[in-house]
């Protein structure tokens, strides 16, 4: 019986059901609200952890813990959902971001009952998006967790709160009408209409249907990553949501899109994805550069922040162009570092904000001697996300590097022209780091000021060290993560590597190197067919 019990579906409906009993809960001092909301957000990680310790086998790449039910038939709609190495780690990651952004969102005081319902909503819709096997039902949660997102930002956000939750809204919900019309392109091509992951793996569609799907998939889930130019909600999302949710945005929502490319992208039209592979390298320079570059103009610290992410998220880009399983393996690791590193430096500045008031670097100046543990904390995630050796940042783009310099399918002058400026973008992430570190901490002391302000206390200094001290561990010992996902990104790449003789063509040399045209499989392991290799993810 413990063998056939859904713990997928379980894990998804718990935080959910859970909510439903906040608005009757007695709440008499404020306070059993945000400890039932934080003992659910623990007893759902709790949960999660038990279900892949004890349920799931790190070594099978094949899809595990699958739960198929037929929910809307008149639609095709499905319940379906599974567990593989892409989305295991980042269930976890999500679980992890989520409950510490809860317990951010302890000192919230305005609509505390509806605030706590959101996360919890948020916690089950956020999980659902990476355990998801069905495209309608996909499309269904990926447009379900934007409600609380905007809701959030909207009440508990700050001064021009309302433009930045409308602006959001806008870009992710337009842009995944896009999803939507793609899926329904690939589930009523051929002589079957599904909408089953799987099934729709296993259909052979002519090549101007793959582009024109890939395209849309890659504008929908560009905007959520976010891709340059669909980028310009999030400085403005970042600088008006609360801690916690910037926590999430940064933490888990960003790597909703990575997740999308390599699931739908790049494992379900494979062909396309050669064709596009050269495209996401070049729009991953853009988006390391470009960040980087716009972090400098910005005097609001979760701007600054927020650039910085679009910046780091380029790697993510060259590594699902990489054609290589180490690539793909290091676009997974700098999704979950990022994720961890986000959150902690947007938890804190929300710590900075609460006792500055501001978020200009230039009127906080000088607080390094009366915070000196927020200090710490603050330079210590910066560090990470400078990737300096020994922190996950490091670990996560150098295997990127790796990836791509090590990938023959990529011609010599196309891989050092990505990796040089690639490169100059890791120059320039430093200098705005410590800049801002210099204006926040060493700047000129305000002049309001006219006593110290309170350092972090033990809930702040707690919510900051769970995050550092993965960070750390995870850049000393990466194998910790990357055990969890190795087989599976070793498949992806094969099943890449299999689509590319398909559509050689003469006039790639530039892009391509010519040897890669004529390779049908890369060394060890061995390579399934495409067939064998989609019936073998759907074990179960």
């Amino acid at each position: 019986m413990i063998s056939e019990f859904p713990w997928l579906t379980a894990i998804i409906a718990f935080p959910l059901i859970a909510a439903l009993a906040i608005p009757v809960l007695p709440d008499p001092d404020g306070k059993n609200v945000r400890l039932y909301a934080l003992g659910v957000g623990i007893l759902e990680l709790g949960l999660i952890i038990y279900t892949f310790a004890t349920h799931y086998d790190i070594n099978d790449s094949s899809l595990q813990l699958v739960e198929r039910y037929i929910w809307v038939p008149q639609l095709g709609l499905n319940w379906s959902v599974g567990v593989d190495g892409l989305s295991m780690p980042l269930v976890v990651l999500t679980g992890f971001v989520t409950t510490l952004a809860t317990f951010a969102g302890w000192n919230t005081t305005i609509k505390p009952r509806l605030f706590f319902s959101l996360m919890l909503v948020m916690y089950s819709a956020q999980i659902a998006v990476f355990l998801a096997q069905d495209l309608l039902m996909f499309f269904m949660l990926w447009e379900l967790e934007l409600v609380p997102v905007y809701l959030l930002i909207s009440i508990w956000g700050g001064a021009q709160r309302f433009y930045a939750a409308t602006k959001f809204i806008l870009y992710t919900a337009l842009a995944s009408i896009f999803i939507l019309v793609a899926a329904l392109a690939l589930a009523f091509y051929g002589d079957t209409v599904t909408f089953d992951f799987t099934a729709l793996g296993l259909k052979e569609y002519p090549i101007e249907l793959e582009l024109l799907a890939y395209t849309g998939f890659l504008i929908a889930f560009g905007v959520k990553l976010p891709i340059f130019p669909f980028h310009t909600w999030l400085p403005d999302a970042h600088g008006e949501a609360p801690a916690p949710g910037s926590m999430i945005l940064a933490g888990v929502l960003l790597k909703m899109g990575g997740y999308a490319l390599i699931r739908l992208n790049a494992e379900m039209l494979p062909h396309a994805h050669v064709y596009f592979a050269p495209v996401l390298a070049v729009l991953g320079v853009v988006n390391i550069i470009y960040g980087a570059l716009a972090a400098f103009s910005q005097d609001n610290l979760k701007r600054r922040l927020a650039y910085s992410s679009i910046s780091h998220m380029g790697f993510v880009l060259i590594g699902i162009s990489s054609f290589t399983a180490l690539g793909i393996n290091g676009a997974m690791l700098q999704m979950i570092s990022h994720g961890l590193i986000a959150a902690v430096l947007f938890f804190l500045s929300g710590v900075i904000y609460e006792r500055t008031h501001t978020l200009s670097m230039d009127k906080m100046g000088g607080i390094a001697k009366s915070m000196p543990t927020t200090y710490a904390l603050f330079t210590v995630a910066s560090m990470a996300s400078l990737a300096l050796p020994g922190m996950s940042g490091f670990a996560g783009e150098l295997t990127i590097f790796l990836g791509l310099t090590t990938s023959d399918v990529y011609s010599d002058g196309f891989k050092t022209t990505i990796v040089f400026l690639s490169a100059v973008g890791l120059l320039i992430t430093p200098i705005y780091l410590l800049s801002m570190l210099r204006r926040v901490f060493f700047g000129k002391q305000l002049e309001s000021s006219d006593k110290p302000w309170l350092d972090a206390k033990p809930r702040e200094l707690a919510i900051a060290m769970c995050s550092i001290v993965p960070i750390i561990g995870i850049g000393l010992y990466p194998k910790i993560v990357t055990q969890t996902y190795d087989t599976t990104t070793v498949a992806v790449a094969a099943h890449l590597r299999e689509a590319m003789p398909t559509i050689a063509t003469a006039d790639n040399s530039s892009l391509y190197a010519r040897t890669a045209w004529t390779q049908t499989a890369i060394s060890a392991p061995a390579i399934p067919s495409k067939l064998v290799s989609i019936i073998d993810r759907t074990k179960y």
